[in-house]
Parts: C-alpha cells; structure tokens; sequence
C-alpha cells in the first residue's frame, strides 16, 4: 500500500478531522482515509457550456424554436451614450 505525508495543516484542520473520526468512532489517521476514499471515488463532472445547459432546461418541454449557433460571432457590448 502507498503512503505519503501531508505537511503544513492547519490546527484547525486537524482539530475538525479528530472530531468527526471520533463521532465515526474511527482513528483520526482511518478517517482522513475515507475522506481520501470518497474524494477519490467521486465522478468527474463535465462542463457543459450555457448553451448546452439551456438546451437541457427545456428538454421535453415541448418548446420548438430555432436557435441559431453564434459560435465564433464577435459581441459586441452594448452602448449607453446617447
């Protein structure tokens, strides 16, 4: 099994982890264990764009309605002189 050493943690990092390893009735070094258990089992999540979060909004919405790409379109912001 591999090791490795984490340096410089603050107190009250260390303070908060001894306190939840003994409420999970675990040593403190078994409990930063888990944590590193399900840190490493989590899925990656993608990063979908706007658009794309959008689209997934109004999905079986029966919304239709043409929405043109604007990919590579140059914004211009808006002036408020008059």
């Amino acid at each position: 099994m591999a090791q490795f050493v984490v340096r410089n943690i603050e107190d009250g990092v260390k303070s908060r982890i001894q306190r939840r390893a003994r409420r999970n009735g675990r040593s403190m070094e078994e409990e930063v264990r888990e944590i590193l258990r399900a840190a490493a089992s989590e899925k990656d999540e993608s990063v979908a764009g706007l658009g794309t979060k959008i689209a997934n909004l109004i999905k079986g919405t029966g919304l239709t309605f043409d929405a043109p790409e604007l990919r590579g379109h140059v914004l211009k912001p808006p002036s408020f002189e008059e």
